[in-house]
């Protein structure tokens, strides 16, 4: 039966009829004729048009096939690239997308059988990115055009250079630790090893310091010390402060020559004399720190 032309009655019902997507089994794409079921489409196949068509193409059978390949190659990766970019997708959510046009080159004429092997073949061409994951096969198209490289390669310039300038931050750094190293160890091997702290050290012959609190009477020596040529050290007086008296000052040389009594005036009065009265505990370590000086002093002027 002659196909209805264009405009008639017959063509707005074989279109009204034809209208959403069919079984890709009864489509025939050397005469791109869509039929509505198995019966049409052996009716078709054994029309005269299609035997016709097809011993057209039955001479050069590899070159139509290859043609539809890559029309259909060229539709599918234009939508990948406009509707999803360089996004990460499944597969058959794009093939879904492309096939809703019922004029698309259907899969049945190319070289592939299924749409896994498309998707194998278009990662092994570089087209795209392909991995297999447990919820099927995901694409992610590559942008290769000249735009795209020229701002893929000044990128990966910035992202050198920054990669450059970190890496001599940290070579500065890096020697910087090692001269301050080298000159801490420098330093240590020049520089002595420091002196070990004195502690306080008795002189030998030195009296004992002793702490009392309660007031004992102190022993009085008849015989008095040698003082030093030139310089006289001044006993502190009971009742008077010891804090104010200067244990250095010169005395008056007239008032130290007192006349000497006799024996016989000393031993008479020896008895009735009294006592002197007894020092506290601070005035005796006054008393011992102006002797512990005095003999200092001793020593330097011998030395």
């Amino acid at each position: 039966m002659p196909r209805a032309e264009v405009g008639t009655p017959k063509y707005l019902a074989n279109k009204m009829k034809s209208k959403g997507l069919q079984r890709l089994r009864w489509y025939c794409q050397v005469c791109e004729k869509q039929c509505r079921d198995e019966n049409g489409f052996k009716c078709h196949a054994q029309s005269e048009a299609h035997l016709r068509q097809m011993l057209v193409v039955g001479e050069n059978a590899g070159r139509h096939i290859a043609d539809f390949s890559s029309q259909f190659q060229h539709d599918f990766v234009q939508l990948l690239s406009r509707r999803y970019n360089t996004k990460r997708v499944r597969v058959n959510q794009v093939y879904q997308e492309f096939i809703q046009d019922k004029n698309h080159l259907h899969m049945n004429a190319t070289r592939w059988v299924t749409l896994t092997e498309f998707a194998k073949h278009l990662g092994r061409s570089g087209i795209a990115r392909v991995d297999e994951t447990e919820k099927g096969w995901f694409i992610a198209w590559i942008d290769s055009s000249p735009k795209a490289l020229a701002k893929q390669e000044a990128s990966m310039k910035k992202d050198r250079a920054t990669r450059d300038d970190e890496q001599r931050e940290r070579t500065l750094i890096a020697e910087q630790i090692e001269r301050a190293k080298s000159e801490k160890e420098a330093s240590d091997e020049g520089s002595a090893s420091p002196p070990a702290g004195e502690g306080l050290k008795r002189e030998e012959g030195a009296e004992k310091i002793v702490l009392s609190f309660s007031a004992k009477p102190a022993a009085t020596s008849e015989t008095p010390t040698a003082a030093p040529i030139g310089l006289k050290l001044t006993a502190v007086k009971p009742g008077v402060n010891p804090f104010k008296v200067n244990p250095l000052k010169r005395p008056n040389v007239f008032k130290s020559a007192a006349p000497v009594k006799s024996e016989s005036l000393e031993g008479s009065g020896e008895n009735d004399r009294k006592r002197p009265a007894p020092m506290s505990a601070a005035e005796r370590l006054i008393m011992e720190e102006q002797e512990r000086k005095r003999r200092r002093m001793d020593r330097e002027s011998v030395a």
